[in-house]
């Protein structure tokens, strides 16, 4: 495990603690979201370039995509060291494109058959409309947290969020672009639905609950632990 530097000192007070969790609890969920991800985008990276070998400009921008969450996994994991502890440990209920995928296609991200999903037009198609909910989610919520006190007040998390932002329509049009080339859908309103109740449910259930569990279990090695540099 990575040797974290020395411990930031404990914040003063019921305003400062509240922060301090707050932080340690959206950091904390933005780095599993990060991490599956980037993770994730090497399924969607293969069903494209099976389905669109000889687009050359869509498979880049995937790959642009799948480092850009790499990315930003990076700049959260150097925040929590800075901090002088790990995030806390979370699975898949709270992952966005965890839910989504479960919903679309009935299965886990792990088990989602990538082939499949190659052969059939319709489940290709829903791939990429979930990728662009996710993507168009994920700008709209940074949006939101430039404009949060509690944010603003630490010295690192405003830049990061402003390079997420300023990354993430990249993230999602070129599957846009796609869509409209083979003259398809964006959406579905199912889809739309499905989007606001995830988004409801980590905001309004997820967050709260794990705020509220002080004696949430940490990480004890990074997610990306033995993944290549």
């Amino acid at each position: 495990m990575t040797e974290l530097p020395e411990r930031l000192p404990k914040p003063r007070g019921i305003k400062a603690a509240f922060r301090q969790r707050y932080l340690d609890v959206l950091v904390s969920i933005y780095i599993y979201n990060e991490h599956r991800g980037y993770t994730a985008l090497d399924r969607v990276l293969d069903a494209v370039e099976r389905r669109c070998p000889d687009n050359a400009d869509f498979i880049n921008a995937v790959r642009v995509h799948r480092a850009d969450e790499r990315k930003h996994y990076l700049m959260f994991k150097r925040w929590f060291e800075r901090q002088g502890r790990m995030p806390l440990a979370l699975g898949s209920g709270f992952g966005h494109i965890d839910h989504f995928i479960r919903m679309g296609f009935r299965c886990s991200i792990d088990d989602l058959d990538t082939q499949a999903v190659v052969d059939d037009g319709d489940a290709f198609e829903k791939l990429c409309r979930i990728v662009i909910l996710t993507e168009q989610r994920g700008l709209a919520q940074v949006a939101i947290l430039l404009d949060n006190a509690m944010v603003r007040s630490d010295p690192i998390l405003p830049r990061i969020f402003r390079v997420i932002e300023k990354d993430e329509p990249r993230h999602f049009l070129p599957y846009v672009a796609w869509l409209e080339a083979q003259k398809r859908p964006l959406s579905f309103w199912n889809e739309r639905m499905a989007d606001w109740f995830i988004h409801k449910l980590l905001l309004l259930v997820k967050l709260p609950t794990l705020f509220f569990t002080p004696r949430a279990a940490r990480l004890s090695q990074w997610p990306d632990a033995g993944e290549p540099a």
